[in-house]
């Protein structure tokens, strides 16, 4: 679910002008799991921008606050969300931690980095949402750490239906300030893109499914 309509768009736009978000119809770009994608984001590009990382890191904190969430710590998930994450427990004057993808195979063997507590109140932070596989293994590291998750928010989502059942099965809300559909629109309100290339850019997503 995204934020606040407004804040999608304005977003959106901020993404595509600063090419964290990069759409290509018409050549593709290959992933790293081999599929050729018309979008490749790379939204950790946003803090190189201050303004751009200020605004991101005040709708993160507005968006916790009017949505009731009242967290005693803030988490990142690794790595996209872990310098995000920290913008905002700074922000909320609270404790941070970031989640790692698995568990070290040295050292104390910490899959969590930085202090939580059974029962802490926790907003997850991460940059950009997919499938959600990676982002609700971070949830559900910290629920096996004791902690109560409140909810996560995201820079982007690409709004996958197999992301949306996998984080009510998980019981998990996630708020992002912007989303795919949000995007396409924008990028052709600016002449990133044409109207032809937004059936291919749907195509695309219903593909991924």
């Amino acid at each position: 679910m995204i934020y606040n309509k407004d804040v999608a768009f304005k977003t959106a736009e901020l993404l595509l002008t600063i090419k964290a978000v990069k759409l290509s119809p018409k050549n593709p770009f290959t992933w790293a799991s081999g599929i050729k994608s018309p979008i490749y984001c790379d939204n950790r590009i946003t803090l190189s921008y201050p303004e751009i990382r200020t605004y991101i890191r005040q709708h993160f904190v507005a968006a916790i606050h009017e949505l009731g969430f009242q967290p005693e710590a803030i988490a990142g998930v690794a790595t996209g969300g872990i310098a995000q994450g920290a913008l905002v427990a700074q922000e909320l004057g609270l404790p941070f931690a970031y989640v790692r993808s698995g568990k070290k195979d040295h050292g104390l063997s910490n899959q969590i980095e930085g202090e939580v507590r059974q029962g802490q109140r926790i907003v997850v932070v991460e940059d950009l949402i997919s499938t959600g596989g990676s982002s609700l293994g971070a949830v559900t590291a910290l629920k096996e750490a004791g902690c109560t998750i409140k909810g996560m928010v995201a820079i982007f989502t690409y709004n996958l239906p197999k992301a949306d059942k996998a984080f009510k099965e998980a019981k998990c809300t996630l708020i992002t300030l912007t989303d795919y559909d949000h995007l396409i629109q924008k990028a052709v309100e600016i002449g990133y893109i044409t109207e032809e290339d937004v059936k291919g850019l749907q195509e695309f997503k219903r593909a991924l499914g």
